[in-house]
């Protein structure tokens, strides 16, 4: 959708990541002439690396449900969603001749599973519209007459336009430019920034040396993770995950993350109870372990009785102890079922895949205009909204930019 203008006004996008270049195709769209400022060499570099496992660009889930997984921001980012879902980014893709299917968990990806096409695509055609990009453009703030700030490689520069997107990313790719370093001088100007804080994150448990210099990089599989939300609600939730020298990480703790992490910093401790064999009771479990063993050590009767060796059975060592054998067998069995983990904190920012935090919805109008600074926009992960992996972090980017270019055409029409 394009609105027509009479009088071209130059717009400049700060940031070279799905929101900005959605932005900037909406307004070059609208007639306007663009100019795209990217700090590192080339646009789109954490989409390419979101997509170098397999790019998921959005997700099957019905409406009601996608817009939930955004949490205390969905009826924000389902605004957003209202003007570009799932389904309008299938088919947005497939105008680049890149066709989609939905995975068995309900994740939607390229048929060939990669970024690069659909990247070098876009970007090639917003140049032919005549996008103008400049690379090696770190924005730094603003100068005295509020002009947007650069450093490049010939030096300071500033620029003039008629309005502004910035669409800066979160903190979780310091190398691919998301580095968090916008906050400093967004505050210094008085804009509202909620402080940036890992998202889809992993946790340090404290594992003994012994146990995690054997079973780093061990899947967890499948097993159901049991937790306490910040409402005080019992929750569980069956997947996958791996430990990691220091804890744990993976799809299914990334799901929950952002309750851990929130009941961490408020409370300063979080239990999390994984029941390491799904589809059996724990009178079941006890039962199987009360068989007579033997003489056989109680690790094989783990393996024969339950099926249960490798990274599983060792990490039940790891919480009951050596002499985890010898404990009663109603013990047992409800640690097999309830095996409690202590978490310590989040991994640090710059190890995560998003953040959350960024700068506040309330300090946007509708459009994602400041209120305080009016024709300056923001759209992206810079904003305060997160979603966990599975697509939707995706989705809201290309809407949110969507929308910030929206709301730059209609504010210059008015202006």
């Amino acid at each position: 959708m394009s609105i027509a203008v009479n009088t071209p006004r130059r717009v400049a996008i700060i940031g070279g990541g799905p929101a900005g270049l959605m932005a900037a195709e909406t307004v070059r769209a609208a007639g306007h002439m663009v100019d795209l400022y990217e700090a590192k060499g080339s646009p789109g570099r954490k989409f390419l690396i979101a997509g170098k496992g397999g790019l998921n660009l959005t997700h099957s889930d019905a409406r009601e449900v996608f817009v939930s997984r955004y949490r205390e921001r969905a009826e924000a980012v389902g605004g957003w969603l209202a003007d570009f879902d799932g389904e309008a980014l299938r088919a947005w893709a497939l105008a680049f001749g890149v066709d989609t299917y939905v995975g068995s968990s309900g994740r939607v990806f390229p048929v060939d599973r990669k970024a690069a096409p659909l990247l070098r695509g876009w970007v090639r055609r917003l140049k032919e519209q005549g996008v103008r990009f400049h690379v090696q453009h770190r924005w730094t703030g603003w100068d005295d007459a509020g002009a947007p700030r650069f450093e490049t490689p010939e030096g300071t520069t500033t620029i003039t336009a008629d309005a502004v997107v910035f669409a800066l990313g979160g903190g979780s790719w310091p190398e691919l430019g998301s580095d968090g370093a916008w906050v400093a001088p967004m505050t210094a100007s008085g804009i509202d920034i909620a402080p940036l804080k890992p998202a889809n994150c992993g946790f340090d448990i404290g594992w003994t040396p012994y146990f995690s210099e054997r079973q780093a990089g061990a899947p967890l599989k499948p097993v159901v993770a049991h937790w306490t939300d910040l409402q005080g609600e019992a929750r569980s939730l069956q997947g996958e995950c791996v430990i990691t020298a220091t804890g744990i990480e993976g799809s299914l703790i990334y799901a929950l993350s952002a309750d851990l992490r929130d009941g961490l910093a408020r409370d300063g401790q979080v239990t999390l109870q994984l029941d390491l064999l799904p589809g059996q009771t724990e009178a079941q479990v006890a039962e199987k372990l009360g068989k007579p063993r033997q003489g056989r050590s109680f690790g094989e009767v783990l393996r024969r009785q339950l099926g249960l060796g490798g990274v599983k059975s060792a990490l039940l060592f790891e919480v009951l102890g050596r002499e985890a054998g010898q404990l009663p067998l109603d013990q047992i069995a409800h640690a097999l079922k309830r095996l409690p983990l202590a978490l310590q904190h989040p991994r640090p920012i710059d190890e995560v895949i998003s953040t959350a935090g960024g700068v506040r919805l309330e300090a946007l109008d509708t459009q994602l205009m400041l209120r305080g600074r009016p024709g300056t926009f923001c759209a992206g992960e810079m904003l305060d909204w997160e979603a966990p992996t599975g697509g939707y972090l995706l989705t809201a980017c290309f809407a949110s930019g969507l929308r910030a270019g929206r709301g730059v055409v209609a504010w210059l029409a008015q202006a």
